[in-house]
């Protein structure tokens, strides 16, 4: 945003002072209902109209990111038998936390590597008439994706896909074997399943039984977030016996922002190694890998990164363990030193930091479509970026209370706009309501994502916008009524 904003950036965006600066706050915005009823004021606008949604559009200086977009259309993205009421208009794509749209200028880059591909063959590797040689690909990303993680460029790589590389880190950072008292691993609740199943085999590999050696923080009775204090009271208690404390940045399920900073002191505290899972963090949140002290971290890039379907994931190691070459590792020639790689001498010489962790060389068509992405990271900030999308999903909050609370459904991420990402998480008391409602959404040309009795809705900053919030609302209010769903 933000010529509304500017002045109240560095309180939406928490500890920033060193990255961001400005004009003396007037305002706190930690209440986001209160910052939006102030913004009407000042608009004059009623904070329930469309005219207000339409007031924060015009406002918002990032809504140019919108355009760089392909946005599918409400006749493409609804199931067999469902009918879309408006098939010509753009679709509400509120699933960014699933599978992030397309920028328009991946088609381009795309079809300029299958045109090297088709009139250059193997030697496009070393030669290359948009200077992206095959050999060096990674070279062109390396930079923002550390920037976006908040970490040096050597304590980052772009390889592989998340789970591989889960194994891969933990391969090196979870050897129980050789420390008799901590074999356990400690993970977050209804951990996404993905990453328990690489857990558990993890387990298994050294021949020890999950159900002993795993760990699952439990949210309170009836509820789904899990206060910190929770976290930090089990790592107090079991952190001796604990080799691995293995989180995710944000959680898939609820939304929840877990203190990564915080959970990582008291781990280390206790002599244990700390992992993360960015998937649903990355390009959606602050990061400050290296500050926090994080060993390693993994993520893919296909939701907030919009790098497409299956895209390349990526890779964090922090800087003092860069010259560890003694740490046990799975290598391959692509993890070797550059400069020896093709002389095939036989001999393995890691390269220094995550690229050391590389194995073989990577799709250069998924490199380019993440290259594209990034393009469009490096037009803003994730400051600005994180700025606009606690506003968004704070005005998507403050519909969802004045307009349809109490209609069959619970809001289950956390209230406090920093302890969440773009996501809302709402739970409905009956699983076949959700499902109706999920279905009828998509007639409006509206994209969610379903999981169980919940949908999840994500407004993203880069492409989503206020009026598509409002709009989003406007349909599960009629949907509820139309079902009979009352108070």
């Amino acid at each position: 945003m933000f010529g509304i904003l500017a002045p109240h950036l560095k309180e939406f965006t928490d500890d920033l002072s060193d990255e961001i600066k400005y004009q003396k706050i007037k305002h706190g915005v930690k209440d986001v209902k209160e910052f939006l009823e102030k913004l009407a004021n000042r608009g004059k606008v009623d904070p329930l109209s469309n005219d207000f949604a339409k007031y924060l559009d015009e406002n918002d200086k990032l809504k140019y990111l919108r355009y760089e977009f392909t946005i599918p259309k409400a006749r493409d993205i609804v199931s067999d038998g469902v009918e879309a009421l408006s098939p010509e208009d753009d679709s509400v794509y509120f699933c960014g936390n699933s599978l992030g749209l397309m920028p328009r200028r991946t088609r381009d880059l795309v079809n300029q590597e299958l045109d090297v591909w088709a009139s250059s063959g193997v030697v496009g590797h070393f030669k290359h008439k948009h200077k992206r040689p095959w050999i060096s690909i990674e070279d062109n990303v390396i930079d923002k994706m550390a920037e976006i993680v908040g970490a040096k460029p050597i304590e980052v790589a772009v390889m592989n896909t998340l789970t591989s590389n889960l194994h891969l880190l933990m391969a090196s950072f979870y050897t129980p074997t050789t420390k008799k008292n901590r074999k356990k691993i400690l993970i977050e609740p209804m951990a996404f399943p993905s990453d328990l199943y690489a857990v558990e085999s993890q387990i298994r590999f050294h021949g020890l039984d999950p159900a002993k050696e795993l760990i699952k923080v439990t949210p309170p009775e009836g509820e789904n977030v899990v206060p910190l204090d929770n976290i930090l009271k089990i790592i107090e208690k079991e952190g001796h016996t604990i080799s691995l404390v293995l989180f995710s940045g944000v959680h898939y399920y609820t939304g929840q922002f877990f203190k990564i900073k915080k959970i990582t002191e008291a781990a280390q505290k206790k002599g244990c190694i700390v992992g993360l899972d960015l998937s649903h963090a990355v390009g959606n949140v602050v990061l400050k890998l290296h500050k926090w002290g994080v060993d390693f971290a993994a993520w893919c890039s296909y939701k907030y990164l919009n790098s497409g379907p299956g895209g390349i994931a990526g890779i964090f190691l922090h800087e003092r363990h860069a010259n560890d070459f003694n740490r046990p590792r799975f290598a391959g020639w692509w993890g070797s030193d550059r400069g020896t790689r093709f002389q095939m001498d036989q001999q393995f010489k890691p390269i220094p930091g995550a690229g050391g962790f590389q194995v073989s060389n990577p799709s250069v068509l998924n490199m380019v479509s993440l290259i594209a992405s990034l393009e469009l990271f490096s037009k803003t900030s994730m400051v600005h970026l994180r700025a606009k999308s606690i506003l968004l999903t704070g005005y998507l909050e403050y519909l969802l209370d004045k307009q349809v609370n109490g209609l069959g459904f619970k809001i289950i991420s956390p209230r406090d706009p920093h302890q969440r990402g773009c996501q809302l998480s709402l739970k409905f008391l009956d699983k076949n309501v959700r499902d109706k409602v999920s279905r009828e959404l998509m007639s409006y040309g509206i994209v969610i994502d379903e999981r169980d009795d919940t949908i999840r809705v994500a407004p993203t900053p880069m492409y989503n916008n206020f009026s598509e919030v409002f709009k989003f609302v406007k349909a599960l209010k009629i949907i509820m009524s139309d079902l009979g769903i009352k108070k």
